[in-house]
């Protein structure tokens, strides 16, 4: 059985996870550990708990989710995981941290070769890969089936979705990918996304108030 462990990071209150199973083998999502205790909390967890580090995903790159990538990287010897649209904004987040007077320390070059449809595995585990863009241009969501739940970045939110006036973002685009490639999941499917709290997809298709008129 996946578990999950959620930090919330940096001066965006963003949202990091760590899946793994009992094998011990686990994945870390977006790490936006950005203060020297931020990183601290992060790397104690997996130390105490355990757990061996196999891959770093990024659900996007936007600054708020990227921050840690180089802590990570180097600590536990990975390598960074992006959709190859993404790669502009990882580029750009030096520039975009000036702007919020926030120091960003590089992003290692990543791998990318996170393609709609394709499996990760990690230990017992299995992530699949939904592209969902239009938060940014490659956006994506890792969904385990066996578990009902998905890891969601900034695509969907409780009664809400992501902001699509930052570059590369376009709400139809949005909508579209929430309405075809996430609200055919399951409706008791639990989405845990970038910021804020979980919700399920049942609840956003009765509620979700940027979807209702999309059903």
């Amino acid at each position: 059985m996946l578990q999950l462990k959620l930090f919330t990071f940096n001066p965006f209150y963003e949202n990091t996870y760590i899946l793994y199973d009992e094998t011990k083998a686990c994945v870390i999502i977006d790490p936006g550990c950005y203060e020297p205790e931020e990183k601290r909390e992060l790397f104690d967890f997996i130390i105490k708990e355990d757990l061996k580090p196999v891959r770093l995903l990024n659900t996007h790159c936007h600054i708020d989710h990227v921050l840690g990538n180089k802590f990570v990287a180097e600590s536990f010897g990975l390598k960074v995981e992006i959709h190859a649209l993404e790669y502009p904004l990882l580029k750009a987040t030096i520039v975009y941290g000036s702007r919020y007077g926030i120091m960003v320390e590089e992003s290692p070059e990543p791998l990318t070769s996170l393609k709609d449809g394709e499996e990760i595995t990690f230990g017992n585990s299995t992530l699949k890969i939904i592209f969902a863009p239009g938060h940014s241009p490659g956006s994506v969501c890792f969904y385990n089936e066996a578990d009902a739940i998905v890891i969601g970045g900034d695509v969907l939110f409780r009664q809400s979705i992501g902001r699509t006036d930052l570059p590369g973002g376009d709400a139809e685009t949005l909508l579209k990918s929430i309405r075809n490639n996430l609200f055919v999941l399951p409706d008791d499917t639990t989405v845990f996304p970038g910021h804020g709290e979980e919700t399920t997809i049942g609840y956003e298709k009765k509620h979700n108030p940027f979807l209702l008129t999309h059903n």
